[in-house]
């Protein structure tokens, strides 16, 4: 296993001080104002509150012959989003680092550091910095070898964090040792660090706590296996961990209960379908293929979208619903989709399509008509298929024959499909360490069904990104660049999102009391849609030429 490079951590949460100095962010901390440089020479500029391509901005894709399989390109190891880029200061810089830690700076968001009478308060996001800086500091060092326990990581000038801001920097620079001693196969080592960690940290306590337990629980079970104390089943990983995305939104109390409270979530959906609205406009009958419907509440925005449209009344709307199970629960949300559809005076039908095996997918179950504009739209319902790549080729192949106007895709805004462990984990605590942060925000320590959400879904996500390897691995979400790759495959060509969509999405956020913590950034024409400046999830709207 390659070693747990102390300069992978600073690669990867590098930015440049220049391009923060330089940027000017509105009020709520969300899109850039003025012009922002995005690498490519092209500019964007803001119109009442967000940014858009002022060039003729192309992806450019590599050509088909660089792509000799799937496996290549869904590997691919290239840095997360621009916005990572642009969010930490270099963690090797110590002078730098408490500068931006004790004076408030223009950043991506706002909102990292907060004054309060136990002291000062940072963000989950700048503590994960911050513990990764004193790692390196500890790397460093020959005579830092274990468990770090000082009084204070950042001595007497940084007296004014809070106590538990303290003992969270701690928390994570000692999770960083011990994975770095796993990549060593210093085990003994590694579960002395974990113990110190499991004393520290508990599934009840601040975000940072909660976030290290699950890591450290995960590994445990990664030193189990590479000790053969546990015997991975190989493959198995499929059955244990199902789709994440898909519990924490199935249709069950918990999951609703959550999107109620979700403004990442919430906003997600008005902008994908406002996305989905405008790629059909002028049509009179539509037909839309969900390769994600769940409950169906985002097709419910749609329907009033289309209704209400002011230029052309839609005269019927189909919604073909696809999937290789949960057929009972479908059906419910067809059955409630067809009342919610009278209830507004929509013409409206709804058909089911349940396939054993994506292979199994054609455009002859369909019921294609030549009058119907065609769209398709899926939410986090691709990834789960990278893990069986000739399945999602072969559903982008009957995608591509049908030539929808338009094809809408929510997808995670991270990568965690490196197949380095290190990058892997450095990933994903700075992922699961923002949701975590936001369920603590809107639904506060002592809900049960935070608890719920974060045993169920992301513990175990957490576990089968950190302690899987091969076929147990599921839990392979990669980011958007890889994304466009792969979709340039099948002559899929991006398109800009318009004003309407990304208002969507600014409004929704607004009419939470959280909703500042909510930030939006362009990545090219796709919104990245965050939580404090740490992408959550990407919204992008596709063509085929």
């Amino acid at each position: 296993m390659p070693a747990f490079d102390s300069r992978i951590f600073r690669r990867i949460c590098n930015y440049s001080n220049g391009d923060v100095e330089n940027r000017e962010i509105n009020s709520r901390g969300k899109l850039p104002l003025l012009y922002e440089e995005d690498g490519s020479r092209n500019k964007y500029k803001a119109v009442n509150g967000f940014s858009f391509a002022t060039g003729n901005h192309q992806v450019e894709h590599e050509p088909l012959k660089n792509f000799l399989n799937l496996d290549a390109l869904f590997l691919d190891t290239s840095p997360p989003f621009r916005s990572y880029e642009h969010k930490m200061q270099e963690l090797a810089d110590i002078e730098s680092q408490y500068s931006e830690l004790i004076k408030p700076h223009t950043q991506s968001y706002e909102g990292a550091v907060r004054y309060e009478p136990s002291g000062l308060k940072i963000s989950t996001d700048a503590v994960i910095r911050l513990g990764g800086e004193r790692f390196i500091q500890s790397c460093s060092s020959t005579a830092m070898n274990d468990i770090s326990i000082s009084s204070h990581p950042y001595g007497s000038s940084f007296s004014g964090l809070s106590d538990q801001a303290v003992e969270d920097v701690q928390l994570i620079e000692n999770l960083l040792l011990s994975a770095e001693k796993v990549t060593q196969q210093q085990f003994e080592r590694s579960l002395k660090l974990l113990d110190w960690c499991d004393v520290m940290s508990s599934s009840s306590g601040g975000p940072i706590q909660r976030l290290v337990h699950y890591f450290s629980k995960a590994l445990r079970e990664k030193i189990d296996k590479e000790t053969g104390r546990v015997v991975s089943s190989r493959g198995s990983g499929r059955k244990d961990v199902p789709n994440l995305a898909e519990r924490v939104m199935s249709t069950n109390p918990v999951a609703t209960m959550l999107y109620e409270k979700s403004a990442l979530y919430q906003a997600g959906h008005f902008s994908g379908m406002q996305a989905l609205v405008d790629g059909v406009s002028g049509s009179k009958k539509v037909h839309v293929i969900d390769l994600s419907i769940k409950d169906g509440a985002h097709c419910t925005i749609l329907m009033q979208a289309l209704v209400s449209h002011p230029f052309c009344p839609i005269e019927h709307l189909k919604i073909t619903a696809v999937g290789t199970n949960c057929k009972q629960k479908i059906e419910q949300t067809g059955a409630w989709l067809k009342s919610f559809a009278e209830s507004i005076n929509l013409s409206f039908s709804f058909n089911l399509v349940i396939v054993e095996d994506m292979l199994d997918f054609d455009k002859d179950l369909l019921e294609l008509d030549p009058d119907e504009a065609l769209g398709v739209y899926t939410s986090y319902g691709l990834w789960t298929m990278i893990a069986q790549q000739d399945r999602l080729e072969s559903l982008m192949k009957v995608i591509k024959s049908i030539n929808p106007l338009v094809m809408v895709v929510c997808e995670v805004a991270a990568n965690l499909n490196s197949p380095n462990f290190v990058n892997r984990f450095i990933e994903g605590l700075f992922f699961y360490g923002a949701l975590f942060d936001s369920l603590e925000e809107y639904l506060g320590r002592e809900e049960e069904i935070r608890t719920v959400t974060e045993s169920m879904h992301f513990g175990k996500g957490i576990s089968n990104v950190v302690a899987s390897e091969g076929a147990e691995r599921v839990i392979r979400h990669v980011n958007i660049d890889v994304w466009r790759k792969f979709f340039a495959r099948f002559g899929m060509k991006e398109t800009e999102l318009s004003m309407s969509s990304l208002y969507q999405a600014n409004l929704v956020a607004e009419k939470f009391p959280y909703g500042s913590c909510c930030t939006f950034d362009r990545d090219g024409y796709s919104l990245v849609i965050g939580w404090k400046g740490t992408p959550i999830q990407c919204l992008s709207a596709w063509k085929f030429s």
